[in-house]
C-alpha cells in the first residue's frame, strides 16, 4: 500500500467515528471532539462493546433507511 491508499482509509475511519458519535450522542461538540480524536474514540468504542454484535454494521445503515 502506498501513502494514498493509506490516507484514504484514514480518511473513511474518521466519517466512519462520525457516524458512531451521532448515532450515540446527537451533540455537535461531541462530534468535533470525537472528529479530532477519533482513532481514540474508536478504540473506546469497540473496548466497551458499543460495536458489538453487529452494530459496527447497523450505524451505518441506519443513515441510508
Amino acid at each position: 500500500m502506498d501513502n494514498k491508499d493509506k490516507s484514504v482509509i484514514y480518511g473513511i475511519l474518521g466519517i466512519y467515528s462520525l457516524l458512531v458519535s451521532w448515532y450515540y450522542n446527537h451533540s455537535i461538540i461531541l462530534l468535533i471532539i470525537h472528529y479530532i480524536f477519533w482513532p481514540i474514540y474508536l478504540l473506546y468504542e469497540l473496548l466497551t462493546g458499543h460495536l458489538s454484535h453487529d452494530m459496527w454494521k447497523t450505524i451505518p445503515l441506519s443513515y441510508f433507511k
